[in-house]
């Protein structure tokens, strides 16, 4: 299987901002078309995307899951990263703001959880044929990320299937940040050499993760230089060892503590 990971910056192209945050607010134009050019090339069989728009000023209302999902042939999960309960969830702009699924196959199962500290607080736990996804955005506040670390632990820890964790974790120290996360889900980082994601016109940091159950056997990893947003594209092929894998598993989780 393939699985590509990739924050599109909700397609508003990779230029670097004039001041902060000014980049997201570009419209989308032809950035998105140019995005699913990419995705048709690199014909993943699953793709996690960050910073989707389901359908602001900046795409005239229009829904960049499904439109890719269209364009491409493919099934989408979708859903905003802001948890009902906060106001966040009722501004303009922010509220067409989330996180999104493209799957070649049909979804078996998907389920939203969320955080119960920080912003950003989506988690997409999908389910399909021989492999579970959970994606992420993670908050850019040291301790908030932190304690979503720790509930994202007891999210996954009894998940008895092959499965992914991936997302951008904004971790700024990179993988010496999430060490005892790795350690104590057994999870295994598919980036071995650490290669940096971000800024796409000069990366040097470690923001974006594949993380991988021992189940999961990947045979290759690579960064594509693809300047579409200011995230760098993560990709990973792999196999599952059928040996170890569970079959019919179907979790209900009501939530995290």
């Amino acid at each position: 299987m393939r699985f590509l990971l990739y924050n599109i910056r909700y397609a508003t192209a990779k230029k670097k901002p004039v001041f902060p945050w000014s980049g997201y607010l570009s419209q989308t134009g032809p950035h998105l078309q140019q995005i699913v050019e990419f995705i048709r090339e690199i014909d993943p069989d699953v793709a996690g995307l960050i910073e989707v728009d389901a359908g602001s000023f900046r795409t005239k209302e229009a829904h960049q899951a499904e439109i890719m999902a269209q364009a491409l042939g493919h099934y989408h999960s979708f859903e905003s990263k802001y948890c009902d309960s906060t106001r966040v969830s009722n501004m303009p702009v922010l509220k067409k703001q989330g996180n999104a699924f493209l799957a070649k196959d049909s979804i078996k199962k998907e389920q939203f959880h969320y955080f119960t500290k920080g912003m950003k607080r989506l988690v997409i736990e999908l389910e399909l044929r021989d492999v579970t996804i959970f994606l992420v955005h993670l908050a850019l506040g040291f301790k908030t990320r932190h304690r979503q670390l720790a509930q994202l632990y007891s999210l996954i820890r009894d998940v008895n299937r092959p499965h992914i964790v991936a997302g951008d974790f904004n971790a700024l120290w990179g993988e010496d940040e999430i060490d005892l996360f790795l350690g104590a889900t057994g999870l295994v980082d598919a980036n071995q050499s650490s290669l940096p994601s971000f800024p796409s016109w000069k990366p040097n940091r470690h923001l974006d993760f594949i993380l991988h159950s021992p189940e999961i056997e990947v045979n290759n990893f690579w960064i594509p230089n693809v300047q579409l947003s200011d995230h760098l594209p993560l990709v990973i092929d792999f196999d599952i060892d059928e040996s170890k894998k569970e079959s019919g598993a179907n979790i209900i989780r009501t939530g995290l503590q």
